[in-house]
């Protein structure tokens, strides 16, 4: 039997940190129709459940275009169940009440609950943690050791006792309890790392990135469980619409522009970045002081190759002193005051020798 474990999909992000009102527009759409290409996905693999590990949507406020989105496509896949485990971020009555959700979405509370598959050869098996994360919350679950057993929940995980604070998932509870397979959700990025002798837990990560603290490349997992060896396989599957990427070009020793976007073209190339992808430049390196550095002119240069460039300079200034104290031009003039002066803190003074530089050479300053 074939699943999907997602989580982290934050629909109705706002989206707005890095993009206009346009495009955070599109991007808040194309999130959510990513969800929407998942779906057909399970649809076309034989994939008969879909396990959401919490933070479907991003705030209390969420739109009747991401609510009715998700129930069109759970109604309208009746052959795929559908397992709805709340986060953090997600509030308890946004759909509607218990009754009234179409059979194929299974959710959950603040107890444990087990929903059953393939005659009962398998087990799915979540809890919304409640107020707080007491040690009998896991002492509460005690799997079939006979079954293959997937628990689904949502929190960072930990080895710490019952004192810790909400969203805080003990592992070391649930080690040798009979778990195969534990869908967690929380943590943005994917990782799959051994429960115990016997299971595996799992991030996959959230489904599209949003900002650049979600950079890399996102997705779902993908299951494939013999229930009757209770062996399976284990893939992630990149399905992002568009990926982040932060990439750092060193343009140590570059003396003009021209020079350093030589350098960001080349570490662009190297990062792998698509069209489709937004990209974070960040110069890095010691230039000159004198040297000719326009910041402004990388998103002009790079934007029509992706679809959102942002550029950071975190470059440091070199000033060689020497150059300039034999100097008798206007220049070593400016730069042996600024230099001699005890009231003004080193780095300010590498700042200031920069723009007045700028302004001797008649350039516009940067």
């Amino acid at each position: 039997m074939k699943f999907i474990h997602c989580a982290d999909l934050h629909f109705d992000s706002k989206l707005n940190a890095n993009l206009d009102k346009e495009s955070a527009r599109q991007r808040k759409a194309e999130i959510l129709h990513t969800f929407t290409r998942m779906v057909a996905y399970a649809a076309d693999h034989g994939v008969k459940a879909i396990l959401i590990a919490g933070d479907l949507f991003d705030t209390k406020n969420t739109s009747a275009t991401a609510r009715n989105t998700f129930l069109y496509e759970i109604t309208g896949h009746p052959e795929i169940n559908f397992y709805y485990l709340r986060g953090n971020h997600d509030e308890e009555n946004f759909l509607f009440r218990e009754d009234e959700l179409p059979q194929n979405l299974k959710t959950f509370g603040s107890q444990w609950k087990t929903y059953f598959e393939e005659g009962g050869k398998i087990t799915v098996s979540g809890i919304e943690f409640p107020a707080k994360n007491e040690a009998s919350v896991y002492l509460e679950l005690m799997p079939d050791m006979e079954k293959f057993n997937i628990v689904m929940l949502h929190g960072q995980e930990g080895v710490g006792s019952a004192k810790d604070r909400t969203q805080i998932i003990n592992l070391r509870a649930l080690r040798n309890k009979g778990i195969d397979y534990l869908a967690l959700g929380h943590v943005h990025a994917y990782k799959k790392e051994p429960l115990d002798a016997r299971g595996t837990y799992c991030y996959p990560g959230c489904l599209e990135g949003r900002g650049f603290d979600e950079c890399g490349i996102h997705g779902f997992v993908l299951l494939d469980v013999d229930e009757g060896s209770g062996k399976y396989t284990h893939e992630f599957v990149p399905f992002a619409k568009r990926n982040l990427y932060e990439v750092a070009a060193d343009v140590t020793g570059c003396l003009t522009t021209a020079q350093m976007a030589v350098r960001v073209e080349e570490a662009l190339g190297a990062a792998g970045c698509g069209k489709d992808d937004l990209v974070k430049i960040v110069l890095r390196g010691a230039v000159d002081v004198a040297c000719e550095k326009d910041p402004s002119y990388f998103p002009a240069r790079f934007s029509p190759d992706f679809y959102f460039v942002k550029v950071y300079d975190e470059t440091s200034l070199l000033v060689e002193t020497e150059d300039y104290m034999r100097d008798v031009s206007l220049k070593g003039e400016f730069v042996r005051q600024v230099m001699e002066d005890p009231s003004i803190p080193e780095e300010d003074k590498k700042i200031m020798i920069r723009y007045g530089l700028q302004a001797i050479e008649g350039e516009e300053v940067h």
